[in-house]
């Protein structure tokens, strides 16, 4: 056992006095130590119910022969870190959680691990620790939220932003607001639509390191307490079949994640994440790497935001294992690839069915012939941006418009509550990238003021941070290079043409290149917005958001 080095032999006694103090007993001793990963904080609604899922695992990891050990990782509310400094603490913690887990599993030496993450960077974060520490692991999320109810239809987060909309736009009352405010988030678990969380917690079974139903079985079901029963056992299973991560995680199960992305219609922050996680395992990809993938995957679900359905109903329909069956029958999906079951993608999902194809639709009537995200290329994004195209409307696929240029989240959202925003119009929000945040923030707040102003069909937004799962319309975000480090982006100049392509995969701006050359030649970087504590220290190893912003050591090149 690699907890040996820990716990046998006369070296270790001191070790064995540190695990009395614990209250280990002699039988324990000679058993697994297994790592439970908590999550379980009381901030995040999604994580609130964590320390029951905790229990239930290691009531699992015992009864299989285990001696299960909590410890504990960060995580941050997106929501409610959302619109002012603290978003720009979110993304960063994704390094924060893979940095802090690979100490404590590798300081005291776990034979496996079992992580309990549920939002955002959280469930990247522990797979990339996977990855790095490569003991057995097994996931098993908290689960997502039930579906908010308001006048009669289903409703979540991303209705809830704009509600705000409506009213700076006169449409919604300070009453209605508040009915939403006090029913769309009615249950813990993660925000109820295909947003960030939920897309990574359904890719964590596409890629094989979670259990079937770790995506979609709500939080509040007895189900999700059974399924972290199992999550334990099934860790003891592939300690003895020595079944590790980097086993599962291969370049093909990559690509087999990529492509349930598609089908699903997942965040556009699943391209910030994925090439993370593939970084950890030595599958390096622009994420321009996804077209390819994209083009011939069908867009089988509409989940909220993109549509009216919700992570309940995909778990009602079949779940992500539904989804997998349907791509595996046409040939998409490499179903040799091992899981954390101990069996094969493809003997997992050979009796999965399709119960509802209005929700799950089969794949001769996709929603579209192409996958729910795209990658734009052109003199505006030289090395990308990425697209939800799932959640554009159609007439917005192709549109010319002109800049609307903002230096900051905050001055946007003030003009287009400002009314200044007007009908073709194309807004955009730069110095927000990965280094000049730093942090890369989420831009939900305007996407959502947008649409609540009555403007999302009619204006584009194209920004060097990132987007909300929960956003929706013609946001193009990772826009790459970032303006901090003088990316076309930092260019634009008010009322510059930018001309947007989504079926053609292409984003550029209307000017020469000799007169971006000059623009060039006068441009200056900024002064960082950032000069202390733990936002400084990532912006000087933070790489762009087209390489997933992984962190890499100044003046190393990998």
């Amino acid at each position: 056992m690699k907890s040996d080095n820990v716990k046998s032999g006369m070296q270790q006694a001191p070790h064995r006095s540190l695990f009395n103090a614990l209250g280990f007993t002699e039988e324990e001793m000679k058993k697994p130590m297994v790592g439970i990963v908590s999550s379980y904080n009381e901030i995040v609604p999604g994580h609130m119910n964590l320390d029951k899922i905790v229990n239930a695992v290691k009531l699992g990891v015992a009864e299989a022969g285990g001696v299960p050990v909590v410890f504990p990782a960060i995580a941050v509310c997106d929501g409610i870190a959302m619109g002012h400094i603290g978003m720009k603490y979110s993304l960063v913690t994704r390094d924060l959680i893979a940095d802090s887990t690979e100490c404590m599993a590798l300081a005291h030496q776990f034979d496996a691990l079992v992580m309990v993450p549920n939002c955002d960077k959280n469930v990247p974060g522990l797979l990339m620790a996977a990855a790095r520490i490569n003991v057995p692991t097994v996931f098993v999320s908290g689960g997502p939220m039930l579906a908010g109810h308001v006048h009669g239809k289903k409703r979540s987060l991303s209705s809830m932003f704009e509600a705000v909309g409506s009213y700076t736009a006169g449409t919604m009352s300070e009453e209605e607001v508040k009915e939403y405010e006090e029913k769309v988030c009615p249950t813990c678990g993660s925000c109820s639509g295909m947003y960030t969380a939920n897309s990574m917690n359904c890719l964590t079974e596409a890629l094989g390191m979670g259990l079937g139903g770790n995506g979609t079985i709500p939080a509040v079901y007895s189900e999700r307490i059974k399924l972290a029963k199992h999550a334990g056992m099934a860790v003891m299973d592939m300690y003895n079949k020595n079944i590790r991560p980097r086993d599962i995680m291969t370049k093909e199960a990559i690509l087999n994640a990529l492509t349930v992305d598609m089908a699903l219609g997942c965040s556009t922050n699943s391209m910030l994440h994925l090439p993370a996680i593939a970084h950890e395992v030595g599958f390096d990809f622009d994420i321009s790497f996804a077209n390819p993938i994209s083009e011939k995957t069908p867009n089988l679900c509409h989940l909220a935001p993109a549509g009216p359905t919700y992570i309940e109903d995909l778990n009602e329909a079949g779940g992500v294992y539904a989804v997998m069956k349907e791509l595996a029958d046409i040939g998409l999906l490499n179903t040799d690839c091992m899981t954390v079951t101990g069996k094969t993608v493809g003997e997992n999902i050979k009796n999965a069915v399709n119960k509802n194809p209005e929700v799950i639709r089969p794949v001769d009537d996709p929603y579209s012939k192409t996958g729910g995200l795209a990658v734009l290329k052109g003199n505006l994004a030289p090395d990308g941006g990425v697209v939800k195209r799932s959640a554009v409307v159609d007439e917005m696929m192709v549109h010319e418009g002109p800049a609307r240029v903002f230096d900051c989240e905050e001055d946007a959202i003030a003009a287009i509550k400002g009314g200044k925003i007007v009908a073709g119009d194309v807004v955009v929000i730069r110095y927000e990238g990965p280094k000049g945040g730093p942090g890369m923030r989420e831009m939900l707040n305007p996407t959502s003021a947008i649409a609540g102003m009555g403007l999302g069909s009619s204006v584009a937004l194209i920004t060097d941070g990132r987007f909300s799962g929960a956003s929706r319309g013609a946001s193009i975000g990772h826009v790459s290079p970032e303006a901090a480090v003088g990316g076309p982006i930092a260019l634009v100049e008010e009322g510059d043409i930018i001309k947007i392509n989504i079926p053609e995969m292409t984003l550029d701006i209307a000017v020469s290149d000799e007169e971006m050359a000059a623009r060039r030649a006068k441009w200056q970087p900024r002064e960082p917005k950032v000069t202390t504590g733990y936002l400084a220290r990532y912006a000087s190893m933070v790489t762009s958001g087209n390489r997933g912003a992984i962190l890499q050591i100044p003046g190393k090149n990998d």
